[in-house]
């Protein structure tokens, strides 16, 4: 996993929120997408992230819904 240090750092990179560590993922805490960790450094690609279930698609996420990403 990233350092703190790091984690303290990134967020999700359409809402903007902070992040969690979920097993080897970091999860957004406001919308919900899981982004792989592989070698301790986080794939922060959109388009790579696991959606949350319910979500088909990227404009299925609450950040897009509300206008804020």
């Amino acid at each position: 996993m990233p350092s703190k240090d790091l984690l303290d750092l990134l967020v999700c990179p359409l809402a903007h929120a902070p992040l969690r560590e979920e097993g080897e993922s970091l999860v957004c805490t406001r919308c919900g997408p899981r982004f792989a960790v592989l070698d301790d450094i986080p794939n922060m690609i959109i388009d790579e992230a696991t959606l949350p279930p319910g979500c088909a698609s990227l404009s299925d996420l609450e950040c897009v819904r509300a206008g804020d990403a």
